[in-house]
């Protein structure tokens, strides 16, 4: 199939365009780089031996769009691009809801422009908002706690109604946990643009000296250490689902929503904990306020993704810290 991956040189979008190649399709990207780098793409071709078709553009400029779907039929998107910091969203929810809504409302009208009807949609657990118990299943109650999270649901929603008028549209919404890792080339990884906002960008800062220690933040939730508890994933798991998700679109009658987690959660100091065992290296820590936004615990039941995908995770938290680490020290390093 011919798929636009939109955002697809980020960090998620990046390790799916990897293996939608490795799976036998045939891979275009758009993104604007607002949160990675050019040279994204020349590491997508040494790992592939394919260098996949690339648009600079931005979804909130429809006629950088249009040459895009003017020029290639899809068979399918996979949307990635939208801005993604809890923190930042509660300080900027006017850029949260402009970029990740306006832009998204864009690419569907351009899709239906030119007949293609499928997408696979980045969604996140934090349409479940604060749940009241774990794991969660797909039809839990719907909140959110922050601006990021309510351009999720907004968008899961917006998606949705395309189906009722239309049944051609088919929609899959994948509700991601914490991915985290690297592809086992140590060639791409989580490279964010400024200070990190996520969990190991932040860790792995700290263990290549750019920073002096972590900043833990909250450590009175009810969880068995006091800190965060969060499902955390491989990022090559992630993208495998979205493999899975391209394969199963054709079936979809209307809308599918799966979650892709482990099923397991682990605080924020157990990750700690996790890199400095996995790595043999010291991780200094203090603990700071709470961030506005964050919830106590958050962890998937993916049973449904396994019975209808066929997918599960494979690597365990070693492997994680093991392939985040390989990613710093054969690239992040040598880009210092």
């Amino acid at each position: 199939m011919k798929i636009l991956v939109t955002g697809g040189t980020g960090y998620i979008g990046s390790h799916t365009a990897v293996e939608l190649i490795k799976a036998g399709h045939e891979v275009v990207i758009f993104d604007n780089f607002y949160n990675s780098k050019e040279v994204t793409l020349e590491l997508i071709e040494k790992i592939t031996g394919v260098m996949p078709k690339f648009y600079k553009a931005d979804m909130l400029k429809p006629e950088e769009l249009e040459p895009i779907f003017a020029e290639n039929t899809f068979d399918a998107v996979i949307h990635f691009a939208g801005l993604k910091a809890v923190g930042e969203s509660v300080q900027k929810p006017l850029l949260y809801y402009e970029n990740n809504i306006a832009g998204t409302i864009n690419l569907c009208k351009m899709m239906n422009k030119y007949n293609c009807k499928k997408i696979i949609f980045s969604s996140s657990a934090t349409v479940y908002g604060s749940p009241k118990s774990c794991p969660i299943t797909e039809d839990f109650p719907l909140s959110t706690t922050n601006p990021y999270g309510t351009t999720k649901l907004f968008l899961e929603r917006i998606l949705t109604d395309l189906t009722v008028p239309d049944k051609e549209w088919k929609v899959i919404l994948l509700r991601y946990f914490n991915p985290i890792g690297a592809d086992e080339s140590g060639l791409i990884g989580e490279s964010p643009n400024g200070i990190p906002n996520n969990l190991m960008p932040y860790i792995i800062q700290v263990a290549l000296g750019n920073l002096p220690e972590l900043g833990v933040f909250g450590n009175d939730y009810d969880t068995h250490d006091g800190t965060g508890v969060r499902d955390y994933i491989h990022v090559t798991d992630l993208a495998l689902g979205h493999v899975a998700a391209v394969e199963r679109i054709n079936k979809t009658e209307s809308v599918d929503i799966y979650n892709l987690g482990t099923g397991t959660g682990y605080s924020v100091l157990d990750i700690v904990k996790a890199f400095e065992a996995a790595n043999d290296i010291r991780i200094p820590y203090s603990i700071k306020p709470r961030r506005a936004g964050d919830i106590a615990t958050c962890f998937a039941d993916p049973t449904k993704a396994k019975e209808e995908l066929g997918w599960e995770a494979k690597f365990d938290l070693e492997r994680m810290c093991k392939d985040s680490w390989k990613f710093a020290i054969t690239t992040l390093r040598e880009q210092m």
